[in-house]
């Protein structure tokens, strides 16, 4: 069995509350579940307006298929989000 992991830091220039911060996380993780069978939360700069740190993970028994997972989620983030900029993100492998 493998574990792959991916953490996700997103910007979201054009955003002046925490409400509106929550309604692009909470699409944005929803999307990414249903599109790519992955776990999905966020997990860091909870109370920033304007950053969101998004962990995604997969089960895999093959370490290729899990990375590949991961980078078409990532990719497809970046594509289809207009309203947030990715800023970066970091995949392991266990």
């Amino acid at each position: 069995m493998v574990i792959g992991s991916a953490l996700i830091e997103l910007e979201i220039p054009d955003n002046d509350s925490l409400k509106d911060k929550r309604r692009v996380v909470k699409s944005v993780l929803a999307r990414l579940r249903r599109d790519y069978n992955v776990a999905a939360a966020e997990v860091d700069a909870l109370d920033e307006w304007r950053r969101a740190i998004i962990a995604i993970v997969t089960v895999s028994t093959d370490a290729g298929h899990a990375h590949s997972v991961l980078e078409k989620a990532v990719a497809g983030l970046d594509s289809w989000r207009l309203d947030c900029t990715l800023a970066g993100y970091q995949v392991e492998i266990w």
